[in-house]
């Protein structure tokens, strides 16, 4: 842009020459090339009206004058100007700026020089536009890049509170402000909370860290679902918002609502030290990175509640092993303590009232009883009671448990494909224990793909005699089932991983059993593992 200036001191030769553009955070002209200025004079502001350069600014006409010395509005910027030409930069209509060229000689340029001076303002204009175009592209490839970076960040944040310091961080480094906060909101109690803030500056922090909607920056945002922005939080009107960062530094503000399947999650305010008017630019790379953040913030609270799902069946599966351990103990027990009975009652041990052996007979008849008593009641309590059984649709069932694992399928770059059976398939059976089946099944051909892979699920419906069955099974891209462990693969605690329990398998094939199906291992080699599980279907 001084090259402009240059070239037009090579034509008119000017005492001064004067180039002001618009500054789009004011609205308000300001000089940002001279040429004869005295120093100290850059970024001066020129109000539109006042003298002059803000008159032609404000009416948007060339202005020609002979003599400034003889007018009333002239505000001199410098001693000595007398002949003057003053031409506004426009680009699309649209005033951005002016040329201004001065000489001490009075009546020292003509209509022809403002005719000149006009056609290469619009010249100059039409290269400014370019120029900011090409500043604009750049901006905004390198704000997709940071966009980029910073969403692959905040995929791989699955804790929330480390998730949202990200965010406030990168609001703060890519807007340049002076402040940038974090609220998520409670739709319930209507309440909303201060999750990060960024600098962490003790003087910006309010005492509170939870406010009423009604009393909040954030009741705006939340409530149009829109960007708010105020020009001036110092302004009396606006004392009464009680989670206003307590600076008399801040002046404007933007908040942004965050928004997640249509819901607001939280608002992210971001705050400068001066007055600022937030260009539709940064509402779009605000409202860009809420979404994100929104997003994320939800996929890692889902992924939160897989971990304790995934870990709650896990202990579901260690309460279930205790149980069949517990019941085959006591079945096993069961057998020679049956025996030991039936021999003691045929020995006939009857003794006279007073002979002590008469007490100790009784004693151990009594604790043979509580024996029998004990087993039972193990045996009973480890039996699946048949009212837990219900009849499900089977594709709402495996349907459900891809839902739980997508989270955790997506973070492992693993890909699921189901394929639902032809028609709707209805099972009897306890929901929770084929889901463990399933989940076990899925989990399992999950570490066996550790860079990645695919899984597949296929349902079919096998005709028989005396009833029908459905077949479903579920193929990984993984490196198989070693073949020394395959035949013995559902035994318990037979693991081929390390930190494996080797339970899992096992209690899946007493789970299908205990339904009238099974579980099998269909195929297996170095390109992945099939397993096939049957259940019968109710008519």
């Amino acid at each position: 842009m001084p090259r402009i200036l240059d070239e037009l001191a090579k034509l008119f030769d000017p005492d001064c020459a004067i180039l002001a553009l618009v500054n789009p955070d004011t609205g308000r002209l300001e000089i940002e090339y001279t040429r004869g200025l005295p120093k100290g004079l850059h970024k001066t502001e020129i109000p539109f009206g006042v003298g002059l350069l803000g008159r032609c600014a404000m009416q948007n006409r060339p202005l020609l004058v002979a003599d400034a010395a003889l007018e009333p509005r002239h505000f001199p910027l410098r001693q000595g100007t007398r002949a003057m030409m003053i031409v506004p930069l426009e680009v699309d209509g649209q005033m951005h700026g002016l040329l201004a060229l001065e000489r001490d000689k009075p009546a020292a340029y003509t209509k022809d020089h403002l005719d000149t001076l006009v056609l290469l303002a619009g010249e100059a204009a039409s290269v400014l536009s370019r120029l900011w175009l090409i500043e604009y592209l750049k901006g905004k490839a390198g704000q997709l890049e940071v966009l980029s970076a910073i969403a692959q960040e905040l995929a791989a944040k699955l804790q929330p509170e480390e998730l949202l310091e990200t965010v406030t961080r990168e609001s703060h480094r890519l807007t340049q402000c002076r402040l940038a906060m974090l609220q998520l909101f409670d739709p319930s109690s209507r309440v909303v909370r201060l999750q990060a803030i960024y600098p962490p500056n003790e003087h910006c922090q309010n005492q509170a860290t939870e406010w009423l909607i009604e009393d909040s920056l954030a009741g705006s945002a939340i409530t149009t679902r829109k960007q708010v922005e105020l020009s001036h939080i110092q302004e009396p009107e606006y004392h009464d918002l009680q989670d206003v960062p307590v600076s008399d530094r801040l002046m404007a503000v933007l908040s942004t609502p965050m928004i997640a399947e249509s819901e607001v999650v939280g608002v992210l305010h971001v705050f400068t030290d001066r007055p600022h008017r937030f260009s539709n630019n940064e509402r779009r790379l605000l409202r860009a990175l809420s979404n994100m953040a929104a997003v994320a913030l939800q996929n890692a609270r889902l992924y939160q509640r897989v971990f304790q799902s995934e870990e709650s069946l896990r202990q579901n599966e260690r309460l279930t092993t205790l149980g069949l351990l517990a019941a085959e103990i006591a079945h096993e027990t069961r057998n020679p303590l049956t025996v030991i009975r039936l021999l003691f009652g045929a020995l006939s041990l009857d003794f006279a009232d007073d002979d002590p052996r008469k007490t100790d007979v009784a004693i151990i008849r009594e604790k043979l009883d509580q024996l029998e008593s004990f087993v039972t009641r193990v045996l009973t309590f480890a039996k699946a009671p048949e009212s837990m059984h219900s009849r499900w649709p089977l594709d709402d069932l495996i349907r459900e448990t891809c839902l739980l694992l997508r989270l955790k399928l997506n973070q492992a770059r693993i890909s699921m494909q189901y394929e639902p059976p032809e028609r709707p398939i209805i099972v009897d059976c306890n929901k929770g224990q084929i889901q463990q089946v399933l989940l076990n099944i899925i989990l399992n051909a999950t570490h066996a793909m550790t860079d990645g892979g695919s899984i597949r699920i296929d349902c079919r419906l096998q005709r028989g005699a005396s009833h029908d069955s459905v077949a479903i099974e579920i193929a990984d891209t993984g490196h198989g089932i070693p073949p020394e462990l395959r035949v013995r693969i559902f035994d318990s605690f037979l693991s081929g991983r390390p930190g494996g329990t080797g339970l899992g398998l096992a209690i899946a094939k007493r789970i299908m059993r205990s339904h009238h199906g099974d579980i099998e291992v269909a195929s297996s080699s170095p390109q992945g593992t099939t397993i096939r599980i049957s259940l019968p279907v109710t008519r």
